[in-house]
């Protein structure tokens, strides 16, 4: 087969939580692979920065500073890559929050609230905002990153571990629903990941150890890891996949 299954030339893609991490290294990815990506984050600056990073290879992104739990920023977000791109072809959810690191019992409203609304109402909210969009190309992927927080319990990541549940969910009820209009939906789960948002976890020995003892591999990933698992859910080469979750977690729920 000489067609390069796995390319992503001419798609227009949106990726939350850009601006750093594993949604960073996905807007590298899909450059490299020939995509247009607009990265999302709530903070321009930030984004900006990692907008000229990522187009650094020679190709095109641009900021676009939005609060995924915020139906006017996320229309105004839309309505702009519509208007300058003509189409979006890929959405990557990816954008989270954790406020409360510690036992259930000590949860606070707000806390909850903040958690649901950014990690399970943002999702929902960007996916069904691209999909007007995609439902009328009769074509598009939604990639959503849950974890594996979601698919087993974790000590002191309840609430977390909720909202990654609603989005393994929520994939797998977008897959039934939005098939037929030719879109795509599909998860993402990864294990321990070295960034800023996990750095309490990969920097504190205690809280190191619950993750790698539980890993087959042994050890946590860089956001690098995430990115092939990203470019074969966005791109041709998953074109009978929709309503997976693929674990990259390195063994963690063997």
């Amino acid at each position: 087969m000489s067609e390069n299954r796995f390319t992503l030339k001419n798609r227009i893609a949106v990726i939350t939580g850009a601006s750093r991490g594993i949604g960073l290294a996905i807007a590298e990815g899909f450059v490299e692979q020939g995509a247009t990506v607009v990265l999302a984050a709530r903070k321009l600056d930030a984004l900006v920065v990692a907008a000229k990073t990522t187009a650094s290879s020679g190709g095109t992104a641009r900021a676009i500073a939005c609060h995924t739990g915020k139906q006017d920023q996320i229309d105004a977000l839309f309505n702009q890559v519509e208007n300058e791109f003509g189409r979006v072809d890929i959405l990557v959810n990816n954008a989270a929050t954790n406020p409360h690191f510690g036992p259930a019992i000590e949860v606070t409203e707000a806390a909850f609230d903040k958690t649901f609304e950014v990690n399970t109402k943002g999702y929902f909210m960007m996916a069904q905002r691209a999909a007007r969009t995609m439902i009328e190309q009769k074509s598009g992927s939604i990639i959503n990153i849950a974890s594996v927080v979601g698919l087993t319990s974790f000590p002191n990541q309840g609430i977390y571990g909720m909202t990654k549940a609603a989005v393994i969910y929520m994939t797998k009820m977008l897959a039934n629903e939005w098939s037929p209009y030719g879109i795509r939906s599909n998860c993402i789960a990864p294990g321990l990941v070295e960034t800023r948002f996990a750095s309490l976890l990969v920097e504190t020995d205690e809280h190191h150890k619950v993750f790698t003892d539980r890993a087959a591999m042994g050890r946590h990933a860089q956001p690098s890891e995430i990115v092939g698992a990203a470019i074969y859910f966005a791109s041709e080469a998953s074109s009978y996949t929709t309503g997976a979750i693929l674990n990259c977690d390195g063994g963690t729920l063997t």
